[in-house]
């Protein structure tokens, strides 16, 4: 078996880079997309394993392409890990009711954002 592929879905250049270096140490196959619609549009090319989404992007928002793909049968098997400096408890209700696996928060724990990678593709 190859190694799995992860999508980073997020707006910030930066913040996209420092997580695929993360992600690339781990071993995963890492694709990024800097806002929604490329997102959506390269997770349903794609197919990837897991998919680590922010929620304020332009185009698209977060909550949007997660219920998009969560809604349709073929792509909701995808674990989806919203990272987000979204953090009230109405917006990670949201996130929840989008169909997100998971809800961190930013600044985000880099080992924290890693374990869960992990516990999702095990």
């Amino acid at each position: 078996m190859g190694s799995k592929k992860v999508l980073v879905i997020e707006d910030e250049k930066e913040l996209a880079e420092m997580i695929k270096m993360r992600l690339l140490k781990e071993r995963y196959e890492v694709e990024l997309a800097y806002d929604g619609e490329e997102g959506l549009a390269k997770a349903k090319s794609l197919m990837p394993d897991l998919i680590i989404l922010d929620i304020k992007m332009p185009k698209l928002d977060g909550y949007t392409v997660c219920e998009m793909l969560k809604s349709d049968k073929k792509y909701k098997h995808i674990p989806i890990i919203m990272l987000t400096v979204r953090v009230s408890k109405m917006e990670m209700k949201r996130g929840f009711e989008a169909g997100t696996d998971e809800y961190l928060t930013k600044p985000y724990d880099g080992e924290a954002l890693i374990s869960k990678v992990k516990e999702y593709l095990k």
